[in-house]
């Protein structure tokens, strides 16, 4: 058992990192959410944020949008042109996909420097793309109502969860250069 052990400790030391940092940034987040914030910030404030900044980029490229506290759900309405087109709930906020992508580069943890860096860097640009995609996503759903499914399940998680793998996969073919 020990042998075994010993041979794949890099794999078991990956795996053990990966779920401690994930299992403890998750926690942290619930945390988090469980705060009881004001009405100006509802239902949370990363949430009402993404929802703002998602206005303010659909009104950007020439659509007239608003959002507004959904009054049966922690969720905000987002309207184009007047037409109720989304929710942005917290799921769609990145901080989960976020949290997913820092526990990874995390585990292939490369001095507190380049990783912390990294993990800034990739955040930002997993925060930004998201307030991205879910402006085109709305906009798309405003203009092809009848491809909601196909748009909302599987083209837009696509860019999202596309852009992480791409972000692990550059991480790791430098960790891999850098033990070279």
């Amino acid at each position: 058992m020990i042998q075994l052990i010993r041979k794949y400790k890099s794999v078991l030391l990956f795996i053990l990192t990966f779920l401690g940092v994930y299992l403890v940034l998750s926690f942290l987040y619930t945390q988090y959410l469980n705060i009881d914030f004001s009405e100006s910030y509802y239902p949370d404030y990363i949430t009402h944020r993404v929802a703002g900044q998602s206005e303010w980029l659909i009104d950007k490229m020439g659509y007239s949008s608003i959002i507004e506290p959904h009054d049966l759900e922690p969720s905000m309405k987002l309207f184009i042109e007047g037409v109720f087109v989304a929710r942005v709930v917290e799921g769609c906020n990145a901080i989960s996909v976020i949290i997913l992508f820092a526990s990874f580069v995390l585990a292939f943890f490369q001095g507190w420097g380049k990783t912390f860096s990294f993990i800034c860097i990739g955040s930002v640009l997993i925060y930004g793309i998201n307030i991205l995609r879910i402006a085109i996503l709305s906009i798309g759903l405003y203009t092809y109502p009848e491809y909601k499914a196909i748009l909302h399940d599987i083209v837009f998680p696509g860019i999202i969860y596309g852009l992480v793998v791409f972000l692990w996969v550059f991480w790791v073919s430098r960790f891999k250069k850098q033990k070279s």
